[in-house]
């Protein structure tokens, strides 16, 4: 079947921007498409970098698709324009190579759209039992956590870190606990100091703790996402280059309908949706019995509507809370819990599928 402009653009939209997880179509890169009635075709992209790398990468990733989806001796035009600096602006500061989040192999958002459910309580728990699976595996401990809650860092208490993180050069160091390294507003300002910061600052920071923070040699990454899906959440997604995300919500109706308008977001911007953890999901009783306080099957209902897997069911536990308050996650305080056994199995489930969609 002879190409077109639709099919040589549904091709070219497979190409991500390197360091992104937007592709180049999306990002408003193309400059022109042109198919000749003998099948010749011609691509123009227009770039601003200071990496010479980029283009390069561009070309023979664009040369790929358009070759896979049938193109012969594709030409492939791409001007670049190199960014100049402001008067007056700060000159460039060149980052050890070991910085920022190229060394990850998978980043991980983390995102509930609603506040209240327990998404902060969730990602440190599963930070936790990801790097006790990875250990069990005989693998190195190497989970990140990184908390862009920038209004309500609560994920140093939750791990049981205070201290402030160190500085070499112009790089922070994460502070590490339980086989998880950490960054968080939280490390970086005077816990009863109010964040009182417009959305630019915000994004500043968030940007910082992706390119300025030597996460190092990384199996997983996971972000700590703020509610909403407001610019925060939304540049996450787009900036860095995630491998998914993993839904959290409430049983009740209100956190479901948030939920899914949350994951539509990663929808948007190419994010695959790993799955959807349903967070105090019942509370039992010493009878055994179970007491479905916030309503039953939410998580079900957010899985099937995004056509994606129900990775657990944690329970409403007492010690899920005090492990929070004292800065021991309950996957290490009490790892023979029901709760701690469905983090657990929410871990292993992700890195089996990291795994296979490596």
């Amino acid at each position: 079947m002879p190409l077109d402009k639709d099919s040589v653009q549904k091709a070219l939209g497979q190409v991500r921007y390197p360091g992104f997880s937007r592709d180049i179509v999306s990002f408003g890169l193309l400059r022109g498409i042109e198919v000749t009635p003998a099948g010749k075709v011609t691509v123009g992209l227009a770039v601003t970098t200071a990496d010479p790398k980029i283009p390069k990468q561009l070309y023979d990733e664009i040369e790929a698709a358009l070759k896979a989806a049938g193109a012969v001796d594709p030409e492939i035009a791409i001007t670049v324009t190199v960014p100049k600096s402001a008067p007056g602006a700060a000159a460039e500061v060149k980052l050890p190579a070991n910085a920022g989040v190229g060394q990850i192999k998978h980043i991980i958002a983390v995102a509930s759209g609603k506040g209240g459910v327990g998404k902060s309580t969730f990602a440190v728990n599963l930070a936790c039992a990801l790097a006790r699976s990875l250990s069990e595996q005989g693998r190195p401990n190497r989970v990140g956590l990184m908390d862009c809650d920038i209004y309500g860092p609560s994920v140093p208490l939750m791990i049981g870190l205070s201290a402030r993180p160190e500085m070499e050069g112009d790089v922070l160091l994460p502070l590490e606990n339980f086989g998880v390294k950490v960054m968080s507003m939280g490390l970086l300002i005077d816990a009863d100091a109010p964040v009182v910061w417009r959305g630019p600052m915000i994004m500043k920071t968030i940007s910082q703790f992706a390119t300025n923070v030597r996460w190092g040699e990384l199996d997983v990454l996971l972000i700590d996402l703020p509610p909403g899906t407001g610019d925060a959440q939304l540049s996450i997604a787009q900036a860095m280059a995630l491998s998914g995300a993993v839904i959290v919500t409430t049983p009740q109706t209100a956190a479901v309908s948030v939920a899914l308008r949350g994951a539509a977001m990663f929808e948007k911007v190419g994010v695959p949706i790993l799955g959807v953890a349903e967070n105090m999901s019942h509370f039992e009783g010493p009878d055994g019995q179970r007491q479905y306080l916030f309503g039953q099957g939410g998580g079900l209902k957010v899985a099937t509507a995004l056509h994606t897997e129900l990775l657990g069911e944690v329970p409403l536990d007492p010690a899920v809370r005090q492990g929070g308050d004292h800065g021991i996650p309950v996957v290490i305080s009490h790892p023979d819990s029901n709760a701690a056994r469905v983090f657990k199995s929410v871990a292993l489930t992700v890195l089996r599928k990291l795994a296979t969609a490596s």
